[in-house]
């Protein structure tokens, strides 16, 4: 089996990325939406990162999409602009063959380069069946910096939210160049 090639996302890949995290939302716990977005809000989200200048990029293996990670604003305001948050999604049969850990470094390496100084990982469910996005972390080396307890309910239940970090690049080392 070939390695996934990591590249920047395209247009043309809304349709798979959204397919992607439709089934994320009505079977897992990692987004916290109700009801899977349609190809036009997904197109919408998509060029706002990109207009943004943050990296959004896919897994791809003989032309079929098997991931997708991007980054976005932590928070809104301008003193957090040196801080992402990332996103990272895998299709269900490419799940536990290291697509995860290809988009992460991919995409810790594109951050750094654009600058930004620390990554936050928001997990949802971090403590129970989204297990698997917290060692993907642990393994990338962020690490634990709090849990909000019982904030979600999703599926007939109640949902920790878990956050993590890792300083990307010079950290904060020296104040950000922008």
């Amino acid at each position: 089996m070939t390695t996934p090639s990591i590249r920047p996302g395209l247009p043309a890949d809304i349709p798979a990325i959204a397919a992607i995290y439709a089934h994320a939302v009505l079977h897992g716990t990692a987004s916290w939406e109700l009801e899977p977005p349609d190809d036009g809000e997904m197109q919408r989200r998509f060029e706002a990162l990109l207009a943004g200048g943050y990296p959004y990029l896919v897994a791809e293996r003989d032309g079929a999409i098997l991931g997708y990670a991007y980054a976005g604003a932590y928070r809104p305001r301008p003193a957090y602009r040196a801080t992402v948050e990332n996103s990272i999604y895998v299709a269900p049969a490419a799940q536990g063959l290291g697509i995860g850990s290809l988009l992460l470094g991919a995409l810790m390496q594109a951050c750094t380069e654009r600058g930004f100084r620390q990554m936050i990982a928001v997990i949802g469910d971090g403590t129970g069946g989204s297990i698997g996005s917290r060692r993907l972390h642990e393994r990338a080396g962020f690490r634990l910096i709090g849990v909000a307890e019982k904030v979600g309910f999703k599926h007939g239940r109640w949902l920790d939210q878990m956050l993590m970090q890792k300083e990307l690049g010079e950290g904060d080392h020296t104040p950000p160049g922008f």
